[in-house]
């Protein structure tokens, strides 16, 4: 059974996504916790997947997070592993951080030309996600830039922005596919719970990304 390393740092990466991943993605899977005191020189031969999930807070704590040790989280991925990341672990696989990507980065939605919101509070955007749109749970997460060529475009923000994309064995995803109903429980969002469908998209997702 595959083993998913998820990295643990409330709040910046959130009991609350790493819950979600879970219940998302489920028995098939099997889950090793991680804070950032657990990275050492043999932790990931054991992990199929490293997932770095969101949170509340800006990416710029990665240098807080992984001064001493991002290095091998890098040359994790550089021996064939896998990277999931999701909002704020999406940023971190941009070029200011680990530094994963080939003609992409992540950035800002939120500044994005032809946005549907400039603001980065809680909130349920339209997506199009594998040819079906949808609204999906969002808190300041990323679009994908960069040439299309080089990486596969699973979703997309209607200003034509992908929201989730596969390079290689790197899985990354702007908005939050593992959100519980209670993430939705303002007034404004909960008439936008999906019921749960979209944990089926992101098992979907990671179970593509163990094909690679």
């Amino acid at each position: 059974m595959p083993t998913i390393g998820l990295f643990v740092q409330h709040p910046k990466c959130s009991v609350q996504s790493c819950n979600g991943i879970i219940k998302a993605l489920g028995s098939d899977y099997t889950y090793k916790l991680y804070t950032k005191h657990e990275i050492e020189d043999d932790f990931f031969n054991s992990v199929d997947i490293a997932c770095f999930p969101g949170g509340v807070g800006d990416s710029d704590s990665y240098d807080t997070y992984f001064k001493f040790n991002g290095n091998l989280i890098t040359d994790y991925i550089k021996r064939g592993g896998r990277y999931l990341g999701i909002c704020m672990g999406a940023y971190w696989a941009g070029p200011h951080y680990f530094n994963l990507l080939y003609g992409a980065q992540p950035v800002q939605y939120i500044k994005r030309p032809n946005t549907c919101t400039r603001r980065s509070y809680s909130k349920a955007i339209e997506c199009n996600w594998n040819g079906t749109n949808d609204r999906f749970f969002f808190y300041d997460g990323p679009a994908f830039i960069g040439n299309p060529e080089y990486y596969e475009t699973v979703a997309r923000y209607t200003n034509g922005d992908a929201a989730a994309i596969i390079q290689g064995r790197i899985g990354l995803i702007g908005p939050h596919l593992e959100a519980e109903e209670y993430w939705y429980s303002k007034p404004y969002l909960h008439r936008h719970w999906n019921q749960g469908k979209h944990h089926g998209l992101l098992k979907q997702f990671v179970d593509r990304l163990m094909e690679k």
